[in-house]
């Protein structure tokens, strides 16, 4: 059987981008950007762009940049990933603020989640940036706080960028193609019971009162299970009484329940039935970061269906959740990976991811044209 030439070569120019960007993710790398500190990630991206000769907007530490020949009058495509970072664990063995390639991997905090698809979209967006026959606007934005969720990144550009018909989300995904994504609701429950003295049984112990409460969420379960997403579930993650004396009855209990969601449910829905079986007062903490799904008829998944790439449905949050529009996570590098000690990625994972993303984004304008 005759063997296939590897995509990445296939594609003009590639090698040039792949070592002008991985450049890029080790100095990324080398810059420490907790979410809510991304200046200076944020100024190094800022003068990527500029030494390319095209120019940058920037809100707060959000980046945008759009193709030479942008036309309000086209649909655009938003290129997303986030340049922030949670903060290293104990068990990294290395330097997490300094770049190693060793052993075909690129290892330093950031390289895998999402430094590997933050560039590689970068190096597709450079790779159109000077085409005039576009059947479509590319913006490209590198954005900040989304592994907290916070209102300083995507939310905060998403009214400069104008309307948008679709988005790829870089994230690890392997490649392939996250078509929907949960749900996450955090519900504060506050009990209310009655003091009394622990010694001569009185009053009314509101930590027994919340034990009841949370068996009713440890047994629930909701009758739409998602073929993508599974079924909606509830964990019960923290507890406690406002009293810390050992002889009184606890007059007031909280506990802090963790609710994914599925694409087949609302979060109002679901508050709706949870309020009818709790007594208790029940309040979310946001309901912003709500399951989305993208149509498999779309085409930009059939553009990546004509790459072999699989859809799945993705238990973890991005700033896919944030979108008003539809969106698909596709990116280079592992989710298993993110947040781990001596995180990394494969130099292959990321020159293909390159290629990959300028191959679907040619299948999604010739479907276009």
């Amino acid at each position: 059987m005759e063997q296939k030439e590897p995509l990445f070569v296939m594609i003009k120019n590639t090698e040039q981008l792949y070592q002008k960007v991985l450049q890029l993710l080790g100095q990324l790398i080398a810059i420490p950007s907790f979410s809510k500190e991304e200046q200076d990630t944020a100024v190094c991206l800022e003068q990527f762009f500029l030494n390319e000769q095209i120019p940058v907007e920037r809100i707060g530490n959000n980046l945008i940049v759009r193709n030479r020949y942008y036309d309000p009058n086209k649909p655009t495509v938003l290129l997303n990933s986030h340049h922030d970072t949670v903060r290293p664990n104990k068990g990294y063995t290395i330097d997490p603020f300094c770049p190693l390639i060793q052993d075909a991997k690129l290892y330093g905090l950031g390289s895998n989640d999402a430094g590997g698809a933050l560039v590689a979209l970068a190096a597709a967006f450079l790779h159109f940036y000077e085409r005039e026959e576009l059947p479509y606007n590319l913006i490209y934005a590198a954005t900040a706080e989304e592994e907290i969720s916070g209102t300083g990144g995507i939310e905060l550009i998403l009214p400069a960028l104008g309307p948008v018909a679709v988005a790829l989300v870089g994230e690890p995904t392997q490649m392939q193609m996250a078509v929907a994504e949960r749900g996450l609701m955090v519900l504060d429950v506050r009990v209310t019971g009655k003091a009394g003295h622990a010694a001569r049984n009185e009053g009314v112990n509101a930590l027994y009162m919340a034990l009841e409460e949370i068996a009713w969420f440890r047994s629930c379960t909701f009758e739409k299970n998602s073929s993508l997403l599974g079924p909606v579930t509830m964990n019960v993650t923290s507890i406690e009484t406002e009293n810390k004396q050992h002889n009184v009855v606890p007059s007031v209990c909280t506990y802090v329940v963790d609710v994914r969601v599925n694409e087949l449910y609302t979060f109002e829905e679901l508050l709706d039935r949870i309020r009818k079986q709790i007594s208790s007062e029940v309040q979310p903490r946001s309901t912003r970061l709500r399951s989305t799904a993208i149509p498999l008829e779309h085409p930009l998944v059939q553009a990546g269906l004509q790459l072999g790439r699989t859809c799945y449905g993705s238990p973890t949050t991005s700033d896919k959740a944030l979108m008003p529009f539809p969106s698909l996570k596709i990116g280079p590098g592992d989710s298993a990976r993110s947040h781990t000690a001596d995180e990394f990625i494969y130099l292959e994972e990321l020159e293909e991811g390159i290629a990959l993303y300028i191959q679907l984004l040619k299948n999604l304008f010739e479907q276009k044209a």
